[in-house]
């Protein structure tokens, strides 16, 4: 049920009574909850193709890649997620047949994760939904999208994101 006050602005007015900050806690606290709604929508948007918004990633990057397969230390690096959790996303990606692992073939230390048909038509199709539904942002326009991204550019550049 939705509340008839906005929760966020009332946190930073009592933050405001205690402490300094209040715009910056204002915007990460409303950035953190935008992420947690946005998140729910396209996990709900993917369930039904049996992926998780994690899943649906790291099938992305496999059908950017020019022949369909990257290391998994390379997948990680790329998604910007711990070893083990490329692991575990990997290992749910083949056990569904979108994926499949092979033995790297110049390093004997790596594995590659190699996209399957079924992952392609299932990337095809999520995506589809997931374009469809405006990727959980359909409240706002596109001038405002772009807006956000340009806005939310330096943050992730001064965090070493690129």
């Amino acid at each position: 049920m939705a509340l008839d006050f906005d929760p966020i602005d009332e946190a930073a007015r009592q933050w405001g009574l205690r402490w300094d900050g209040v715009p910056q806690m204002h915007a990460v606290t409303s950035l953190m909850r935008v992420q947690q709604l946005v998140l729910a929508r396209l996990d709900a948007l993917l369930r039904p193709h049996g992926l998780t918004f994690a899943r649906y990633e790291a099938l992305v990057l496999l059908t950017f890649s020019s022949r369909g397969e990257l290391p998994l230390g390379k997948m990680g690096e790329r998604l910007q997620v711990h070893p083990t959790s490329i692991t575990s996303i990997i290992a749910r990606l083949v056990d569904s047949g979108h994926v499949v692992r092979r033995p790297h073939p110049h390093d004997g230390r790596a594995v590659l994760a190699a996209i399957t048909d079924a992952g392609r038509a299932v990337v095809e199709a999520a995506t589809a939904d997931l374009v469809g539904a405006g990727f959980g942002l359909e409240a706002m326009s596109e001038p405002d999208l772009a807006q956000l991204s340009d806005l939310l550019r330096p943050v992730r550049h001064s965090a070493g994101d690129f």
